[in-house]
Parts: C-alpha cells; sequence; structure tokens
C-alpha cells in the first residue's frame, strides 16, 4: 500500500490550523546538520505533535522515535541520510498541517530562497553548495533530467515563475558530484489553502524516485 498517497487523501479531509516551519529554512541538509522543526498552531490544546514518512518507518512521532520533543517542536541535532522524508504536524483529532520534504545529503545541496512553495509570479534563486567549499563554485542546474543551464557563481534565479516552472530541480558541480532531487512548487494566491496537498503528491513521488534510484 502506497502510504505517501494514503497520507495525501487524508489532507482533504481537514482545513489546516497549524504551520510547520522549518530552521534553517531549507528542504536539504548536510549530514552532521542541526534541524529544528517547529509548530505554528491557532489552538495550542489540540495537541499538535510532528510526525514524519521515512523510507525505513512510516508515521513516526518526534520524541517517541526521533529527534527531540519540546512543546511543540523537534529538533535533530546531527542528521543522518535516514532523516530524509516527508515532515507534518498532527492534531490528536488528525488535522494535518503542511508539509515539508527533508533530504540529508552527503556532499553537495540544492537550496532556494525564498523557501518552497514558490508564489506564482516571484522570483526564486537556486542555490548549489558543497560541504567542503565555503565558497561558490560553477554549477550546472536541471529540470526534470534536461540542463536548464550552468552558472559560474553556483546560483541561478528564475525570474517571474509560472506553473509551468514547476518540477524536479537538481545541480551538478563537476568536482564533487550531483545534488539530489529537489521538487519545485509554485502555487497561486487562489490555491494557497491548498498547497500542503500539492506538496504532498510532489513530495510522495520524489520519494519514490528515490526509492527506486
Amino acid at each position: 500500500q502506497d502510504i505517501y498517497h494514503q497520507k495525501t487523501f487524508s489532507t482533504f479531509s481537514f482545513q489546516p490550523s497549524a504551520r510547520l516551519t522549518v530552521s534553517p529554512s531549507r528542504s536539504q541538509f548536510f549530514k552532521g546538520d542541526s534541524v529544528s522543526l517547529s509548530c505554528e498552531e491557532d489552538d495550542s490544546s489540540a495537541g499538535w505533535r510532528l510526525r514524519r514518512n521515512t523510507t525505513d518507518k512510516t508515521r513516526a512521532e518526534c520524541g517517541a522515535e526521533w529527534g527531540k520533543s519540546s512543546g511543540s517542536s523537534c529538533i535533530i541535532s546531527y542528521t543522518l541520510p535516514v532523516d530524509s522524508g516527508v515532515y507534518w504536524c498532527e492534531s490528536r483529532e488528525g488535522a494535518t498541517s503542511n508539509i515539508i520534504n527533508i533530504t540529508v545529503t552527503g556532499k553537495i545541496r540544492l537550496w532556494s530562497y525564498p523557501v518552497l512553495p514558490v508564489m506564482e509570479g516571484h522570483d526564486v534563486t537556486l542555490h548549489c553548495k558543497t560541504k567542503t567549499t565555503p565558497s561558490n563554485l560553477p554549477a550546472a542546474f536541471y529540470k526534470d533530467g534536461s540542463l536548464i543551464r550552468a552558472e559560474p557563481t553556483g546560483h541561478m534565479t528564475i525570474h517571474h515563475v509560472t506553473k509551468s516552472d514547476e518540477g524536479l530541480y537538481k545541480c551538478n558541480i563537476s568536482s564533487d558530484g550531483e545534488s539530489p532531487p529537489s521538487w519545485i512548487t509554485v502555487t497561486g494566491q487562489e490555491d494557497k489553502q491548498d498547497s500542503s496537498v500539492v506538496d504532498f503528491i510532489s513530495a510522495a513521488s520524489m520519494m519514490r524516485m528515490l526509492r527506486v534510484s
């Protein structure tokens, strides 16, 4: 049974009243980084808790099975590849927040500013970083497996994004290799409320691709 699709369908039944945030604000991390996840809640009495789906375990709760719980927040002090997965907040009644897909990589990461999802018409900048080199290196950027362009400074800006810019992005630094893929979701004002559903479908697709690759 596809647990990712099962979770996607459940988001249609509830309107999120909490929002999951991550600090530092990105979706890809190097092995050994520290990550803090927080449920920004409208109703603290709803008992919001952080859960995750990974390739090892589904619906695992922070504090009991991973991370260190502190109220409505959770800290992973030393990230490992097994921490890659889909994260969300869930209330006692089963209501869910937006989701965040986190990927832990060894050498290269791709991250975006602003943090995803991106509003239609806004700009988004993709950064390709290595763990060992602080300065930006030349990098090639790909969308859905096809080369977009190479950038000498390791970052690329997409201006005035549209729905056609949605897709699976990755970058390559010739001396270090390739980053894990990262899905870019573009939302309009009218579908901002449903962004968690779109994100879940996107994250599920990417997790399946990661398991196959």
